[in-house]
């Protein structure tokens, strides 16, 4: 059991976790290597957990910048499944997003944190951030609350195959959860996620059954030119 679950403080991992989640520009990885060395010095995680952590920062240390960059936006930019902003999970695009993001960025500013200008409160990093401030009972029990999102995600970042699911691993470790095996409904193509918007109560313009049901077929039957006529 990691020590976080006795709860001893795990700040400064939680920190670092947030920023090994954030987009891997230039400034990010030259703090690698210290953000390996805080990770092994508070000691919150587990010694495999820290390995797997080991090597996705080995990863981002030698991966080429540009590929490695491109890498991050298509994991995480470019479907539901693996998306880093909590709400999405959990509300997707209705109208309760909304006022569940008004009400988690006063939390963030009851406790003296302001977000950057342009970034939402669900995303993680700024979660993460966030947690980092709180004592260390009650960081466990807000990363508990957001468990299920993190599993999910975990799960979907594991079956890509991605070393990122370490640091999804790594959250889960310090809420006390275990990392359960979730059903991850596949994510739409990206060509498909962008087709025109269906229109006429529902109705769509490639025929007249709803988005996703059956389309008709109609067969008409063309009448046969009579003998001499010209075609």
């Amino acid at each position: 059991m990691a020590p976080f679950t006795r709860t001893v403080s795990a700040s400064r991992s939680l920190r670092v976790l947030a920023a090994l989640l954030g987009y891997p520009g230039a400034e990010m990885r030259q703090h690698l290597g210290a953000m390996r060395a805080l990770l092994h010095e508070e000691r919150a995680l587990g010694g495999e957990r820290l390995a797997e952590l080991d090597a996705l920062i080995d990863t981002l240390q030698r991966g080429d910048p540009l590929e490695t960059e491109a890498a991050y936006v298509q994991l995480f930019d470019r479907g539901r499944a693996t998306s880093l902003h909590l709400f999405e999970h959990v509300h997707g695009d209705s109208r309760d997003r909304g006022p569940a993001m008004i009400d988690l960025a006063q939390t963030y500013e009851k406790s003296g944190l302001y977000l950057a200008p342009g970034e939402l409160p669900d995303y993680l990093p700024a979660v993460l951030e966030f947690v980092s401030t709180q004592p260390p009972r009650e960081a466990r029990e807000f990363l508990g609350e957001t468990a299920h999102i993190i599993n999910a995600i975990f799960n979907a970042l594991q079956q890509r195959q991605s070393a990122y699911a370490s640091v999804l691993g790594a959250l889960l470790e310090l809420a006390g959860e275990k990392a359960q095996a979730v059903k991850i409904a596949p994510d739409d193509p990206l060509d498909e996620s962008w087709v025109e918007p269906a229109v006429f109560g529902g109705c769509s313009t490639q025929g007249q059954a709803s988005p996703g049901q059956p389309q008709p077929i109609r067969i008409v039957r063309q009448p046969i030119p009579a003998q001499g006529a010209s075609t």
